[in-house]
């Protein structure tokens, strides 16, 4: 009963000091900057998934690999080994979901561009040529176009609106075609349709130079792939048998998984490093 009542107390003098040890600071929403996770998140496409979510599938990762690991094994640093690899998973998905939609819209923004031009020479206005594009968009950018087309509808206000849009579709090239909307939105002018065509054939070019380049360098990352997997697959084989068991369990087998895993972990980031072509930044992200 005593630690109850001490229990209780401690509480109540943690909740009583609670406002001068964690107050609560409000921030704008336009202020706010998000981490890279919450970047990675908003730049692969699921920017509905909270950071906390994938954190929470990276420990449930490496739960199981760790689990499956021991059972197959029966090595602890092996578990180990398998259980950072299994919490690294989610987010080596996420930057590969990320790279592949950076490479299929990469090729979609030239037709976007000459739907804008399109829409703008017949006489429509930013807002309803922007809002067209739900109808007659490449289909994977088709429902960003829909969220903006409901959201200056609802709002009536064009700016907010295409700032919404640019998180949405969390692109270099739709940051700047986005940003070239907003300015001829505010200022006005007369070269849209050249600064859109310019930035169509800037965008085609770089798109073809790019896939020329990729598919001349892809044997780097599977020769990555191949460089780190195949080690640990054998060694797994070799940890099956009892003998082998007992040898990678040792002090000396334990420092040699380790000194394995982070050489394996420095290779594959060099290979990989290597065979990367620069992304363009978000400027206006």
């Amino acid at each position: 009963m005593t630690f109850v009542w001490g229990a209780v107390l401690a509480a109540g003098l943690l909740l009583a000091l609670s406002p001068w040890l964690w107050p609560s600071v409000v921030r704008d929403a336009s202020d706010a900057k998000p981490g890279r996770l919450s970047r990675l998140l908003e730049d692969s496409g699921m920017a509905r998934m909270s950071a906390t979510s994938v954190v929470v599938v990276a420990v449930c990762c490496a739960a199981v690999a760790a689990a499956t690991a021991w059972l197959v094994t029966q090595v602890a640093v092996l578990s180990l080994v398998a259980a950072a690899a299994g919490a690294l998973a989610p987010f080596a998905w996420l930057r590969a979901r990320r790279s592949r939609l950076l490479r299929t819209r990469r090729t979609l923004w030239p037709d976007v561009c000459d739907l804008l031009i399109a829409s703008v020479r017949a006489g429509m206005s930013l807002p309803d040529a922007v809002a067209s594009l739900a109808d007659s968009a490449p289909a994977e950018l088709r429902p960003a176009f829909a969220a903006f087309a409901r959201d200056v509808s609802a709002s009536g206000h064009f700016d907010s609106s295409a700032q919404r849009l640019k998180a949405n579709l969390a692109d270099p090239v739709a940051d700047r075609i986005v940003e070239t909307l907003r300015m001829a939105r505010q200022v006005g002018g007369t070269e849209l349709t050249a600064v859109l065509r310019a930035l169509a054939t800037s965008v085609r070019a770089d798109a073809a130079l790019r896939a020329e380049v990729e598919s001349r360098q892809s044997w780097i990352r599977g020769a990555a792939v191949l460089g780190v997997a195949a080690p640990w697959v054998i060694l797994a084989l070799l940890a099956m048998r009892p003998e082998g068991a007992k040898a990678y369990g040792s002090p000396e087998g334990i420092v040699l998984i380790l000194a394995g895993a982070a050489v394996s972990f420095v290779a594959y980031r060099v290979m990989i490093r290597l065979g990367r072509l620069p992304e363009p930044r978000r400027w206006f992200g």
